[in-house]
């Protein structure tokens, strides 16, 4: 099924597929915790909720990247919020456990790492599901549309990446990103960031010209007076993927409770009101699955 909706503030539109869940029920309470000093190690008890294996009693244990805001970031009080935080907490609360937030290397999380090596149980880290991540990773229903942004100084009169190329400017990327794929297939030897935050200090800083990076990201960047009032959104590249969150190869039971719970958002209306709370703009359209 494919739905049309305007990604944030209007700035551009994608199309997403988003399935129907097979129904696993259980139930409970959830909250969100943060644990940015790592996550239980492969030798960890782990317990049973609602039929799932869970690297840690009582918890739902998320492997993500931090910063990445609006899908995941931390506000004043140090609590992870975002949009992926709020789907994944869907699935804690069918289980009956709450969410703890593990910051780890996306590199650790898109090539099946950290599942493997028991640090969580589900990856949400505004990952675009690929061919190749598929080979490692079990991948949810589509949640999110993915588009990417060019920001440069104003004025740079840059607004793609051949733009760049052909003026010999400098891209900067986040490291084990699509947003990587996307210059080497430009023919540009991008500079790797670690993290979104980095990849921006580096463009204040002058290390780079040019970044890529997704546009929610890009737009939450702009909220910032000391950004916007230098650098602006000069692009867009809808690349026609889509988010997904993943679990360790062959984890069934989970990525049921997670489709299962991402299925409910969609059609209780859950879904299209945290668009609207961490992307500032409604859905053009939302999601009708038939489960």
């Amino acid at each position: 099924m494919a739905i049309r909706f305007m990604s944030r503030r209007g700035y551009a539109t994608g199309a997403l597929a988003l399935s129907a869940a097979l129904a696993l029920s259980a139930c409970g309470s959830s909250s969100t915790g943060d644990n940015s000093s790592g996550g239980p190690s492969a030798a960890a008890s782990s317990s049973a909720a609602g039929g799932v294996q869970l690297v840690s009693p009582g918890k739902l244990t998320t492997c993500t990247n931090l910063p990445y805001p609006p899908f995941q970031s931390k506000d004043a009080s140090g609590k992870v919020v975002g949009f992926d935080v709020d789907m994944i907490d869907l699935a804690a609360k069918k289980l009956g456990v709450t969410q703890e937030i593990v910051d780890i290397d996306f590199d650790s999380i898109k090539g099946g790492a950290a599942l493997n090596a028991g640090k969580c149980d589900v990856a949400a880290a505004g990952m675009t599901i690929t061919e190749d991540r598929k080979q490692h990773l079990d991948f949810s229903a589509p949640y999110f549309d993915e588009v990417l942004g060019l920001v440069t100084k104003k004025g740079a009169g840059v607004t793609s990446l051949e733009d760049a190329k052909a003026k010999n400017l400098s891209v900067g990327v986040q490291a084990g990103t699509t947003s990587l794929e996307l210059a080497k297939k430009a023919g540009i030897e991008a500079k790797e960031f670690k993290d979104s935050g980095k990849e921006l200090l580096a463009l204040q800083s002058g290390q780079v010209d040019v970044v890529v990076q997704d546009l929610p990201v890009v737009l939450e960047w702009m909220k910032k007076p000391a950004v916007s009032s230098a650098f602006e959104l000069a692009g867009q590249v809808p690349t026609h993927a889509q988010y997904g969150f993943a679990t360790k190869k062959g984890n069934t039971a989970l990525l049921k409770v997670i489709n299962d719970a991402l299925a409910e958002a969609v059609k209780d209306g859950t879904w299209a009101a945290d668009y609207q709370k961490w992307m500032s703009q409604a859905p053009v359209s939302t999601p009708s699955p038939t489960s």
